[in-house]
């Protein structure tokens, strides 16, 4: 039976929390089925101009342009003190950058960092003050950017397809990033691909979405304990989804279309099983759904890039592909945890570098390879593993 919900209700019969008094002045709402339902219709209310915008930025390369030098970067803290990594990236004239995820932490006053406000105002906050910073106005003015984003630009620490506010979230972050006039601003979720080059050097970058749709992980039975701090895997009984039905579907038709590298970007990690934190191995049926997908496809030159750990990571996983599986990990740009790095999953590439860092993708063409890189805030490589493009399947001459 349908029932007319006062809208200042709403936070609280969602999520628990007090009564929301920035709704107050709107009394009435249709009937609605749902509180959900409801709070899509205050929403729609809300008009773009309401909400954070990023500084203009460079428009990203033409289609037929070769990248042969991509950044990438995740975990930056909006209030702290001006970024030697930020500067680093914009005096890098690469082709492209790539924030990875917790390009802002707009959850960080929430009770257990989690947004328990409809309308989202630490959230709208901390894009705000992204905006506001010099060092983001001049990386802006520098390359060529995408983003994707994690849980704290999500706007619930760890959280996935329950978080009560989602659908707010997915429109500030895409507002935000000029993503809501293109292709991704048309479906639930922030997913998309963009391609570059012509055949023979094209570059697939493939953005996906491992919140919106994400089911619950499996709290750990033993907190800090190695390889358990937070979470375990879940068992195969229990429902275990990353990408959603939809984009599980659209992510299979982006394999298979005409491309030499593809870069897949996930905000969390996918290879390393070591560590009790979010990551694929959390849920390793959807895991193993994804390398599936990828034998299924018979999709060359698969290469990982992700985020989210405030240490920097290499990794070269053989035996689950018809070539061996590598992925790079950048952060964080500002909010280093660590002076030392103590990790190490099986299949990682040395050292983890847990100072403040941003990482790169260099790709020479001609000689066919590629080369992953760490680098310091100061710019400086720390860390470096040499690609031979047959090591990911492509073969000399293909």
């Amino acid at each position: 039976m349908k029932a007319k919900l006062l809208l200042p209700l709403l936070p609280g019969l969602i999520a628990g929390c007090e009564t929301n008094q920035s709704l107050v002045t709107r009394i009435f709402t249709p009937d609605y089925t749902s509180p959900q339902e409801a709070l899509s219709y205050y929403y729609n209310s809300i008009p773009d101009d309401a909400l954070p915008v990023a500084p203009a930025g460079l428009a990203l390369p033409a289609e037929d342009t070769v990248l042969d030098h991509i950044l990438i970067g995740s975990c930056f803290n909006e209030e702290g003190p001006d970024s030697m990594s930020l500067r680093s990236i914009a005096r890098e004239q690469a082709d492209l950058f790539v924030m990875v995820g917790d390009n802002v932490y707009g959850d960080k006053r929430g009770p257990a960092y989690i947004n328990n406000d409809a309308d989202l105002p630490e959230l709208k906050r901390s894009f705000a003050l992204l905006a506001e910073r010099p060092d983001f106005q001049a990386l802006r003015a520098s390359v060529p950017m995408l983003a994707a984003w994690d849980d704290h630009d999500y706007g619930a620490n760890d959280m996935g397809v329950n978080f009560a506010f989602k659908e707010f979230a997915e429109r500030i972050h895409e507002v935000f990033w000029g993503l809501d006039e293109q292709d991704v601003g048309h479906w639930p979720g922030t997913y998309y691909s963009r391609l570059f080059g012509p055949q023979g050097q094209r570059v697939q970058i493939i953005v996906l979405d491992t919140r919106f749709f994400r089911s619950d992980l499996t709290l750990t039975d033993e907190e800090d304990a190695p390889g358990k701090q937070a979470y375990l895997p879940a068992p195969d009984t229990v429902m275990q989804d990353v990408l959603g039905a939809v984009q599980w579907t659209w992510l299979e038709n982006q394999l298979q279309a005409p491309a030499d590298l593809r870069l897949v970007v996930s905000s969390i990690q996918v290879v390393p099983s070591v560590h009790g934190y979010e990551s694929w191995s959390r849920l390793p049926v959807e895991r193993q759904r994804l390398f599936e997908l990828i034998n299924r496809t018979e999709a060359k030159g698969v290469i990982f890039l992700s985020g989210d750990r405030h240490e920097s990571y290499m990794y070269k996983q053989p035996g689950v592909l018809p070539y061996p599986i590598h992925e790079l990990t950048a952060s964080s740009l500002n909010l280093s945890f660590n002076e030392v790095s103590t990790e190490y999953d099986r299949h990682q590439i040395g050292e983890g570098y847990p100072a403040e860092n941003y990482g790169a993708i260099d790709i020479d063409w001609d000689q066919r390879a590629l080369t992953f890189s760490i680098k310091s805030a100061e710019g400086i490589t720390v860390r470096q593993h040499d690609i031979s493009f047959s090591d990911i399947g492509l073969d000399d001459g293909s």
